[in-house]
């Protein structure tokens, strides 16, 4: 199978052609928004952008620029408004370390009003539109996707059977020759020594190792808190999971059963083939967030009781094995694997199903949440990281 996609300049390929717009300070997020909504645009959230702790600074933008930066995205206008610490330097040399794209600054006080700058962004915003409208669409397949594996929501049947056929299809992934990322560190947790044995060396592994080790013991136990009391989430327990380890162990199907090649920090940029780990936490909006900063294209969100998020600038499929989930929840969902559950099919024909899905999005069908307009962004502080 092969999809239709997006080239660009450093031969990534996009499964979506955005031209955005960020507000690169809250304060101006009024003019950011009129330009997006009147040119049809993307607009991406920016929390704060100013008066920042060095450590939210430097994670802020790692995760905005990676946002901007994801091959999804063809250009990106950012509205200043001038008096802030990050302006326009700072965001586009974040930008094209990572991605060679247009990107292009308006500025509130310099341009001198709101009805100036949305005027002048505007125009911007329609050039690059005309541009992007004549990208050729180049044949891709597997090898040229990032795929972001997230789970929430969880209940026995993530475990057992959309996670399972979910790691099916990233074995394919990765045997392709494309790139998978999983994260969700304190989902691993209970299920370390599994993944410590999953690196493509002793060091990979150790690294993975450590990192889930090290959010238990240094992010929670210092400062008095148990993660295991907090997670399995009520929902997860009112689903039927009863403990975190039980979550972890059902959550790692997704990665498949392929080596992890790396493992990188919340907020870093992943430009190389295989599969990867991410050093992030458990709220599916700063995952899902996280996925599509490290340069994820496309995402598989599997979850048993079911979560409407999506993402502005990557695609959020919707995977359950829950029928009961899949069927009242029929307006947020995208593909259900309880077939292997019931016995009607196998895990191998719920791969092939699932990958034609995913190859329907690919090609440019619109996911349940790109349907809703669902487009959630979140960015972790420095206090969990310290």
């Amino acid at each position: 199978m092969n999809f239709k996609g997006y080239l660009r300049k450093d031969g990534s390929v996009g499964i979506r052609n955005h031209v955005v717009v960020m507000a690169g300070v809250v304060c101006a997020e009024v003019a950011a928004r009129r330009i997006a909504k009147e040119c049809n645009a993307v607009f991406l959230s920016n929390p704060i952008g100013c008066g920042l702790h060095p450590k939210d600074t430097a994670v802020m933008t790692d995760i905005l620029s990676g946002l901007l930066a994801n091959a999804n995205v063809y250009g990106v206008l950012i509205v200043g408004l001038g008096c802030e610490f990050l302006k326009e330097d700072h965001y586009r040399n974040a930008i094209l370390e990572k991605a060679d794209k247009p990107v292009h600054y308006v500025c509130i006080q310099k341009i001198g009003g709101l009805t100036k700058t949305i005027d002048a962004g505007k125009e911007l915003v329609r050039h690059m539109q005309e541009e992007a409208d004549n990208v050729p669409r180049v044949e891709a397949g597997l090898k040229d996707l990032i795929l972001g594996l997230e789970c929430g929501g969880s209940d026995p049947t993530s475990g057992f059977s959309s996670n399972t056929v979910l790691g099916l299809v990233t074995d394919d992934v990765i045997d392709a020759g494309g790139t998978a990322i999983l994260s969700e560190t304190v989902e691993a947790i209970g299920a370390e020594h599994i993944l410590r044995q999953k690196g493509r060396t002793p060091e990979i592994g150790e690294q993975i190792y450590q990192a889930i080790i090290n959010w238990e013991r240094n992010r929670f136990e210092e400062s008095g808190r148990n993660v295991r009391k907090g997670n399995p989430s009520p929902g997860n327990q009112e689903g039927g999971i009863t403990t975190l380890s039980e979550k972890s162990l059902g959550c790692i199907h997704k990665a498949g059963s392929r080596p992890f090649d790396g493992c990188y920090e919340y907020g870093k940029w992943i430009d190389k083939k295989g599969l990867y780990f991410v050093n992030a936490c458990s709220s599916d909006v700063l995952n899902v967030t996280a996925l599509a900063a490290a340069g994820a294209t496309l995402i598989a969100f599997t979850t048993g009781l079911g979560n409407p998020i999506g993402n502005p600038i990557t695609p959020v499929v919707k995977i359950t094995g829950n029928h009961d989930t899949a069927e009242a929840l029929y307006e947020i969902m995208d593909f259900d694997t309880s077939e292997s559950i019931s016995g009607e099919k196998t895990l191998e024909e719920l791969k092939e199903e699932m990958l034609q899905c995913f190859f329907d999005v690919m090609n440019g069908k619109k996911t349940k949440a790109e349907e809703n307009e669902a487009n959630e962004t979140g960015i972790n502080q420095s206090y969990c990281y310290e």
